[in-house]
């Protein structure tokens, strides 16, 4: 078989510093594609469990597939310790502050679209707390996002005795504000979020006239994507999933030079 070459030979995979909301240095996993590009670029949103091998594994993923992949370290603010002893800190303050992420993930944008590898065009991907999180950086962010891909956001929809001081406003309420197509992947046996918080959802976008496609996938529950959770993978789900990812992505932001 005849070598692409085309392709680009290789990735390079390194933690990083860059300024995020309020000129804070943050740390951030980035991975990119070696080669001149242009490529477009993405920005993966950890979920509550914190900045593990998981979502450093997805950062190399995207930079395998031909995108500028960078991750950003959402508690590195919190202090360090173990992932459990980091993630009870953070539950216990409630969380970090909604308007601080969308800041963060605008100091990601600004880094990505300022390499001269970048095309300008940029999505944002999140699981779990990271999907709600990609949902309210594609409504809120001062930057600009081209794709956002919500992968099972609870805390999207909210109750209203459920809004905090760091979490004023429901994702949701802002979908008038949104910015770009959307791809949604849920599980029917998930709990956070539900199937009728995700029909909410779908009517909210529906009623905004805004592009979006959802998938529900029957007998998946929460983190179906994580192979390292057996209990939780759920092989055929994920394999589609992905597939669906890739292209929504090559549809809205393109994909790598051929």
């Amino acid at each position: 078989m005849a070598q692409n070459t085309g392709a680009y030979e290789g990735m390079v995979a390194e933690t990083i510093s860059i300024a995020g909301a309020g000129g804070d240095m943050i740390h951030a996993y980035f991975a990119r594609p070696q080669g001149p590009g242009p490529y477009p670029a993405v920005v993966l949103l950890h979920h509550m469990p914190g900045w593990d091998e998981w979502y450093r594994e997805a950062t190399r993923k995207f930079a395998h597939h031909g995108y500028l992949a960078i991750s950003p370290d959402l508690y590195c603010r919190e202090g360090h310790g173990t992932g459990d002893e980091v993630i009870a800190n953070i539950r216990a303050e409630g969380g970090v502050p909604d308007a601080r992420v969308v800041g963060d993930v605008d100091g990601c944008l600004r880094f990505l679209r300022g390499l001269p590898s970048a095309t300008g065009k940029a999505g944002v991907f999140g699981t779990c707390s990271g999907g709600r999180h990609a949902y309210l950086a594609a409504c809120k962010s001062e930057e600009g996002v081209d794709a956002c891909m919500d992968l099972w956001g609870g805390g999207v929809v909210m109750a209203e005795s459920d809004l905090t001081e760091k979490r004023p406003v429901a994702p949701l309420d802002y979908t008038a504000s949104l910015q770009c197509p959307v791809i949604g992947l849920f599980g029917d046996e998930d709990r956070s979020p539900t199937v009728a918080q995700v029909a909410t959802l779908e009517d909210a976008l529906k009623a905004n006239g805004k592009q979006y496609e959802f998938t529900m996938y029957p007998g998946a529950g929460h983190g179906f994507f994580y192979y390292d959770r057996p209990a939780a993978y759920r092989a055929e789900a994920a394999v589609d999933g992905w597939a669906k990812i890739w292209d929504f992505l090559a549809r809205t932001i393109g994909g790598p030079p051929a």
